[in-house]
C-alpha cells in the first residue's frame, strides 16, 4: 500500500496538473466566464455553479441523453447528471415532446390543469400513497411538510441527522457539536449558513445517523412533531441506514405520536418508486424532487388518507389568509405536462432495469479497479447512485463520512476525468447511471478511473 504521505503529495501534484490542462483546453469557457463575470456573482447564474474545483467554470452548449458538449466542442460522458435532476437522462425525448406539445397551450394560470387527475394517478402509481401536493423544488416541499407536520400534531420540535441535507430549509441546516461539560451532542447552525439570525437548535434537535437509541430518547420527551431523513444519508458522504434503521424510525414516530418524512429526492435512485416502496415502508410524508419532471423544476409530497383528513382539518380550523404553503409557480402547466410525461414514459421498469444492472456492474469494475492499487477505499451503491469513499468500509454516521473525506484526493479524482470527457458530481464524486447510459460509458468511465490510479501510484507522466 503507498504510503498515506507520498499519495497525497501525488494527489497535490496530479491536481495542480489538470488544473493547468483544464486552463489550456477549456479557452471558449474561460472566455464565457470573464463576460458572465461583468453580471453574475462568481460568473454563473447561481453560485453553486463555481463549485466544481475547476479554474472557471464548465459552460454547457448541448446535453442529450448521457452526453453534453462544452462550450470547447468536447464530448462528456456525464453521471453527475445535474446530481440527480437529470437522473432519467438529458432531455428524455417523451418529457421534449410533452413540454413541446403544452407550450403552445400556456404555462402557467394558477388553475389546474385538465391533466391533473392524471398526474395525481401516476404519483400514486408510482410512489405508492394517495394524496399528493406539488411544490417547485424540493426544497419548498421539504419546508411545507415541516409546516403541515407541526400544524397537525401541535408540536414545535423537529429531529434530523447530522449530516443531513433537505434543501435550504433553514431548520434543518444544523449540526452536531459535542459541548463541553455536556454528556450529549448538541445541536448548532451549520458554520457555513449566511446570513443566519435565529438559532435553529431551539427548534431542530440533530443526532446520529444510525444511532436508534438517540431517536427514542428525543421521541419520548413528546415534543417532535416530526423526523425529517432521507433513507440514507447523501450530501455529507453517502451513509446508508443499517438493516432495519428506517423500519424502526416507522414503529417509534408510530408509539410516541410524531410524524415520519422521507426526503427522496436523492433516493429515487433506489428503483422504480423510490426506497420506500422498494423496502414496504409506509412514510407519513414522502417528499420527491429533482428528476420527475425530466429536469424541470418541479416537487411533490405525498400522504396517506387518514393524514389528508388531519391536514384538511387544522386548514380549516384557520384563520383565512396565507398558510405559508405553496407558491404561484407550484403545480403549473408545463410542470404538470413534464411529470406525467416522465412518470409514465421515462420512469419505467424497463430503465431501471437498465440502470441498475450497468450501477452494479460499474459498482464491480470500481472495486476491482481499488484493489488493484492497493488503496483502502470503497464504492457504496444505492440503486443507480454510487460514490467513491476514502475509506476501507462504507461509513456508518456523519463523523465517519466527513474522516474519510479528502479534498486533494477527490478533486484531483475529479479534475482528471472531466479533462477526459468524464464527468462526476464534484461533491464526493457522486455517479449516476442513466436509461441512456450504455456500455461503451461505463468502459470509458472505468479505463479513465484506472488511469488516474495509475498516475496517483505511480506517477505516470500525464
Amino acid at each position: 500500500m503507498l504510503n498515506p504521505n507520498l499519495l497525497q503529495r501525488n494527489a497535490e501534484q496530479l491536481l495542480a496538473d489538470e488544473r493547468a490542462r483544464y486552463l489550456e483546453t477549456h479557452p471558449r469557457s474561460i472566455a464565457l466566464s470573464q463576460q458572465a463575470n461583468q453580471h453574475f456573482l462568481y460568473g454563473v447564474p447561481m453560485h453553486w455553479m463555481n463549485d466544481w474545483g475547476t479554474p472557471t467554470p464548465l459552460f454547457v452548449a448541448h446535453a442529450q441523453g448521457a452526453h453534453f458538449t462544452c462550450a470547447d466542442g468536447i464530448d462528456h460522458t456525464d453521471f453527475c447528471l445535474g446530481d440527480t435532476g437529470a437522473m432519467f437522462g438529458h432531455s428524455p425525448a417523451p418529457v421534449a415532446k410533452a413540454i413541446a406539445a403544452q407550450a403552445s397551450s400556456g404555462y402557467t394560470t394558477m388553475l389546474p390543469s385538465t391533466l391533473a387527475p392524471e398526474v395525481g394517478v401516476a404519483l400514486a402509481e408510482h410512489f405508492g400513497l394517495p394524496y399528493w401536493q406539488l411544490a417547485t423544488t424540493a426544497t419548498d416541499a421539504n419546508r411545507f411538510v415541516l409546516r403541515w407536520a407541526r400544524a397537525v400534531t401541535g408540536r414545535k420540535k423537529l429531529l434530523v441527522f447530522d449530516g443531513c441535507y433537505h434543501g435550504t430549509v433553514d431548520d434543518t441546516m444544523v449540526d452536531v457539536a459535542m459541548a463541553e461539560g455536556f454528556e450529549q451532542d448538541n445541536t448548532i447552525n451549520r458554520a457555513s449558513l449566511l446570513g443566519q439570525v435565529h438559532d435553529l437548535g431551539l427548534h431542530t434537535i440533530a443526532v446520529a445517523f444510525n444511532d436508534i437509541a438517540a431517536v427514542e430518547r428525543e421521541l419520548a420527551k413528546g415534543e417532535i412533531a416530526c423526523i425529517l431523513t432521507e433513507p440514507a444519508l447523501t450530501n455529507c458522504g453517502m451513509v446508508p441506514a443499517k438493516a432495519g434503521f428506517i423500519e424502526a424510525l416507522r414503529a417509534l414516530t408510530t408509539q410516541y405520536g410524531s410524524l415520519l418524512v422521507l426526503d427522496e429526492t436523492h433516493t429515487i435512485s433506489t428503483g422504480r418508486g423510490g426506497w420506500a416502496k422498494n423496502n414496504q415502508v409506509i412514510p407519513d410524508f414522502l417528499v420527491v424532487g429533482k428528476p420527475i419532471a425530466g429536469g424541470l423544476p418541479a416537487a411533490a409530497y405525498g400522504f396517506s388518507a387518514e393524514l389528508a383528513t388531519r391536514m384538511k382539518a387544522a386548514k380549516d380550523s384557520a384563520p383565512a389568509g396565507h398558510s405559508g404553503i405553496g407558491t404561484t409557480l407550484s403545480g403549473n402547466m408545463m410542470t404538470l405536462a413534464a411529470i406525467h410525461a416522465t412518470l409514465t414514459e421515462v420512469s419505467t421498469e424497463a430503465a431501471y432495469e437498465h440502470m441498475l444492472t450497468l450501477a452494479e456492474s460499474l459498482e464491480k469494475q470500481l472495486t476491482t479497479s481499488i484493489k488493484s492499487h492497493d488503496l483502502p477505499w470503497n464504492i457504496t451503491r444505492l440503486g443507480a447512485r454510487l460514490e467513491l469513499q476514502f475509506c476501507a468500509e462504507t461509513p456508518k454516521n456523519a463523523q465517519e463520512a466527513r474522516a474519510a473525506q479528502n479534498d486533494s484526493l477527490e478533486g484531483a479524482i475529479h479534475l482528471y476525468l472531466l479533462n477526459r470527457g468524464v464527468l462526476l458530481t464534484p461533491f464526493h464524486n457522486m455517479m449516476l447511471v442513466c436509461p441512456e447510459t450504455n456500455v461503451a460509458d461505463i468502459e470509458r468511465l472505468v479505463d479513465m478511473f484506472n488511469e488516474c490510479l495509475d498516475v496517483l501510484i505511480q506517477r505516470k507522466c500525464v
